[in-house]
């Protein structure tokens, strides 16, 4: 999946805090791996601070955040505003996990992108991914 032609998407998965269940997020950088993207994956108990400067020296196209602990009204809000205070306003930040659907609409206003429950269909996420990054970045 290239932005017409130029180069293949980047996209960081990361596994934020104490959560030690990384069998999605390698399910799904292994389909975004098969979709054609660069898969940076950062391995269990990342930091917020960490994903993000690792997604500014990768120089990804998007950052996916697979998170089962229930720490989604902590993790996500902190990751946007370190994005910002970075001016990485045209990466995606996305997701997945177990997060009920009111907290995903608190979380889409805050500025973070679609967030996907168990059991989505992996060619939506990077069908997603891929549409996002098309229209909102630049090459």
């Amino acid at each position: 999946m290239n932005v017409e032609n130029k180069r293949p998407l980047r996209i960081l998965v990361a596994k934020v805090g104490l959560d030690g269940h990384d069998r999605g997020a390698k399910v799904i950088a292994t389909a975004l791996r098969d979709a054609g993207m660069e898969v940076i994956y950062t391995g269990l108990r990342q930091t917020p601070e960490m994903v993000v400067n690792a997604a500014l020296q990768e120089d990804v196209d998007a950052i996916g955040i697979s998170i089962l602990s229930g720490a989604h009204m902590t993790v996500f809000p902190k990751v946007i505003r370190l994005m910002k205070e970075k001016e990485m306003d045209d990466v995606l930040l996305t997701g997945g996990g177990i997060i009920p659907e009111d907290d995903m609409k608190s979380l889409n206003e805050m500025g973070v992108g679609k967030l996907f429950p168990p059991g989505t269909p992996t060619a939506d996420i990077a069908n997603y991914i891929a549409n996002w990054v098309k229209e909102n970045r630049s090459f």
